[in-house]
């Protein structure tokens, strides 16, 4: 799990983009819950889904990190 992997980060699952943009709610280990946009909560296992991190940006879109 990265260090960019944290609370209050925004995240996409590359392998779900009907999911939407997720935004982190806690991480503890490799355990990563997720509140995503079309999904809702998820719990994620680090060890096999590779989250990607985006920014948001000034204008409000996300842009990947």
């Amino acid at each position: 799990m990265g260090s960019a992997l944290t609370p209050g980060r925004f995240v996409r699952y590359p392998q779900r983009p009907d999911w939407g943009l997720g935004q982190i709610q806690s991480a503890v280990g490799s355990k990563i819950t997720a509140n995503f946009e079309n999904a809702g909560k998820v719990v994620i296992d680090a060890t096999v889904v590779t989250l990607v991190a985006v920014e948001a940006g000034d204008d409000g879109d996300v842009s990947q990190e």
